[in-house]
């Protein structure tokens, strides 16, 4: 009776335990699933294969990451050091002066700072306080007049004198008069001139309506002058013209001949003054005597809204003496300006790309590569001593080791070696994105099975 009792008991908990067991399934099953599919999905991945070097991505996949590639096309390329620069006045070009060519009290300024003016407009109104200018009128009306009596008293003894009635001597002394008063005449005329009259007022004051008013002009500027100073039209401006820089004087204050009024600018042509270590001198010397480009990158200001890349320079002269810190010497390349016009009350007015006191780097060329590819910077992998682009095939990008000869910020230098063939496209950016991709991929893909950028698998074939 007690062994019946006995196995009755281990029934009912047997019972027991697999009532609960079902009962709770749901809690403890997925847990024996996964521990079972984390022992299949190790175990492979140990074994598996070389390294993955491909990778698939997705259209949608490719426009996240911005993927975009281009051809690899063998070319020539130089390499080049930096050298800083700033933007400077061109001296005797972009900046000029225009003075006060009497003694005299402003009364009228016709254009203030900012403006723009063409070559004869009007910049200040002077009125004479000069008593060498009212001299100049006074001596110039004179010797008109005398002129006219002693051609008059030489036309009435012309006869007399040819019957010898008047002594010969005398029509000497007459015709000498006459051109003495010639001489006075064409100096007045001259000393008025650049005082600042022009032809119509000389000829007011020969009949005595003597000026008391001076306007200073805006200087002209010949093509002559232009020529010899190797300069050239600013792209975007039609007309040859000033702004004004500064004006020097106020209404009511008195100039003395000589001092300056205003300061125009015109900054249609500048320097690039670029600051070369010594050691870097031999270099800069070079590409002076080969007349080399030099690129020019403009730094502290974005470029999006100009058009075009920044044009390229050459060396125009060397300086011959140290800088202040006795360490650098400078050297100037020329630089064409650009400049958009837009109208403002009635005038028009210019926004320059390039102004005095920027700064730049110049890209001076030194080495040059030929037979290689160059991509930009963001296209090339580096992974310890291996360097790798991704060439595109379709949805697939290949990931190719290569050679880089030279790198910088921007763009590097690949070998052609053969490592890549010329004509395939490769990304442009992005191959950092591409091998973490890659990489994660490697580390948990089972054996036998490729894992997409979308998390969607499918066995290698």
């Amino acid at each position: 009776m007690l062994r019946l009792l006995k196995v009755a008991a281990v029934l009912c908990v047997v019972a027991v335990a697999v009532f609960g067991c079902y009962t709770t399934r749901d809690r403890w099953l997925p847990l024996l699933q996964n521990s079972e599919h984390d022992s299949v999905a190790v175990a492979p991945s140990s074994s598996a294969g070389g390294a993955n070097e491909q990778v698939r991505l997705t259209k949608q996949a490719r426009k996240n990451l911005r993927l975009t590639s281009m051809p690899l096309v063998p070319t020539t390329y130089w390499r080049s050091i930096e050298i800083p620069g700033v933007i400077v006045d061109r001296p005797g070009v972009s900046d000029r002066g225009v003075v006060a060519p009497v003694s005299a009290v402003v009364t009228k300024i016709h254009h203030y700072a900012g403006e723009t003016v063409l070559p004869g407009e009007p910049l200040v109104t002077l009125r004479l306080v000069s008593e060498s200018f009212q001299i100049s009128q006074i001596e110039l009306y004179k010797a008109v007049e005398e002129k006219q009596i002693t051609q008059a008293e030489i036309d009435r003894l012309s006869d007399a004198a040819r019957s010898g009635a008047v002594p010969r001597s005398t029509m000497i002394d007459l015709n000498n008069e006459l051109r003495r008063l010639d001489v006075s005449i064409r100096a007045y005329r001259q000393d008025l001139q650049i005082r600042g009259l022009n032809s119509q007022q000389i000829e007011a004051v020969t009949k005595g309506d003597f000026t008391s008013e001076i306007i200073v002009y805006a200087p002209a500027t010949t093509s002559e002058e232009v020529d010899s100073l190797g300069t050239e039209a600013a792209d975007g401006v039609e007309d040859d013209f000033y702004e004004v820089q500064r004006v020097e004087v106020e209404l009511g204050h008195h100039v003395q001949a000589g001092q300056k009024v205003a300061t125009l600018s015109r900054h249609h042509s500048l320097f690039i003054e670029g600051r070369a270590f010594r050691q870097e001198i031999p270099l800069v010397q070079r590409a002076a005597e080969g007349k080399w480009p030099i690129r020019v990158e403009l730094l502290q200001e974005s470029e999006h809204d100009w058009e075009g890349p920044l044009p390229p320079v050459t060396v125009h002269h060397i300086s011959n003496t140290l800088n202040d810190d006795r360490r650098t010497i400078s050297f100037f390349c020329p630089l064409k300006n650009q400049a958009r016009r837009y109208e403002r009350d009635g005038q028009s007015l210019y926004l320059w790309r390039f102004r005095p006191g920027q700064r730049v780097t110049l890209h001076v060329d030194v080495e040059e590569f030929n037979d290689v590819f160059v991509v930009p910077a963001d296209a090339v992998l580096i992974e310890g001593p291996e360097t790798y682009l991704f060439r595109q095939n379709g949805d697939f990008f290949d990931r190719k080791p290569v050679h880089v000869l030279h790198q910088t910020r921007e763009e590097a230098v690949i070998a052609n070696d053969g490592s890549v063939p010329p004509g395939i496209y490769v990304t442009k950016s992005g191959a950092v994105q591409l091998n973490r991709v890659l990489q994660s991929q490697s580390d948990t893909a089972p054996a036998g099975v490729h894992v997409h950028a979308d998390g969607s698998v499918h066995a290698n074939h």
